[in-house]
């Protein structure tokens, strides 16, 4: 059954935010889940950029009659006004983000970074992958890598760690995608360790983000695999799941969404029974992660919260394949997601 939320105009009690990186897709989203949500006041939405200062929707026109907020030119003297601020949505690049979180966190703001700031738990891994030093170590140690499906075991942390800590580091999407679709055949030991899992993704465009490139024009993209063996994003899901894998990223010519396919190969007797097994006790508790008799596809998911997945076992090798808007399920929603455990509101809130 599913509950359906009457929104309701609380705003004296419900917590407040700001969204930095508010004229960006994923920033966007942001601002149109939480002008609708019934537990969280959306006070500010600012952008790196003074040409964008206005109506969100004068981006965003399909956003009107939805949202109702200016865009507001970002300056770091703003900073000391967010004492009075709840949470803090950061949707900025990495290295922006890396300097801006330490900042809120010392006014009492909780923090959700969508950049990978504090993805990587490797110091070394971050001048690599995202090409700059990381001076954060003591909050890279503290903050919990919130992965919202799949119990907090797969999150990160533990009940007490989630109301204590403010610093919430939200996936990549490609990695959200193949951890949900591996992490319960890894923890459950069922996998052959001398064969690394083979991960083919492709992504819609907007995963490139905003910006105007002639490799991620509409016009220009068919089916592409690019950064084969090299993707920043390989490191996360490595990391995730404990052991090697190959990634191999395609860029489609769709706007949104991600479907990743995952092939595996299971230990000796293993059977479909006991994937299905591990899987139903993954997610059963898992409202974002729906299990599918069928491969899933992007419309199945574009536009939802959700991530669809689907099992296919034949004899040794095993196939899941795990779908998801990458903007939402791998970037904003999922940050809501997180925003609602922390803040004690049904997981699901603002989302359905």
């Amino acid at each position: 059954m599913v509950h359906h939320l009457q929104q309701q105009d609380n705003s004296a009690t419900n917590s407040k935010a700001w969204v930095l990186g508010a004229s960006g897709y994923t920033g966007a989203e942001l601002c149109r889940l939480l002008s609708g949500h019934p537990g969280i006041e959306l006070c500010a939405a600012y952008s790196s950029d003074a040409a964008n200062s206005g109506p969100l929707t004068a981006l965003y026109p399909a956003l009107a009659g939805k949202v109702n907020i200016d865009l507001q030119a970002w300056s770091d003297s703003f900073i000391a006004d967010a004492n009075d601020i709840d949470m803090v949505f950061l949707a900025l690049p990495h290295e922006v983000s890396h300097q801006l979180a330490a900042k809120f966190l010392q006014q009492g703001c909780c923090v959700f970074d969508l950049s990978a700031a504090f993805r990587l738990t490797n110091l070394n891994n971050y001048p690599l992958y995202y090409g700059f030093p990381h001076a954060h170590q003591a909050l890279l140690q503290q903050r919990i890598y919130a992965l919202t499906s799949g119990g907090m075991a797969l999150a990160g942390g533990d009940a007490d760690s989630w109301q204590t800590t403010n610093l919430f580091s939200m996936p990549g999407c490609y990695p959200t995608a193949a951890t949900l679709a591996l992490q319960p055949l890894v923890a459950a030991d069922l996998l052959l360790t001398q064969q690394m899992p083979v991960i083919t993704a492709v992504s819609g465009v907007s995963g490139a983000g905003r910006k105007a490139s002639l490799q991620t024009s509409f016009c220009e993209v068919s089916l592409r695999p690019y950064n084969v063996l090299e993707h920043r994003h390989q490191c996360e899901i490595e990391q995730n799941l404990g052991c090697n894998v190959i990634f191999v990223p395609q860029l489609g010519n769709f706007k949104r969404g991600i479907v990743a396919i995952c092939a595996a190969q299971l230990k000796a007797g293993v059977s479909q029974h006991d994937v299905d097994e591990v899987f139903a006790q993954s997610y059963t508790d898992s409202p974002s992660v729906r299990m599918r008799q069928v491969p899933p596809q992007i419309d199945d998911v574009a536009m939802t919260a959700f991530c669809d997945i689907n099992v296919t076992v034949s004899g040794s090798r095993v196939v899941v394949v795990a779908a998801l808007d990458n903007l939402l399920k791998g970037a904003a929603s999922q940050a809501i997601e997180a925003a609602n455990l922390k803040f004690a509101q049904p997981q699901m809130a603002g989302l359905l």
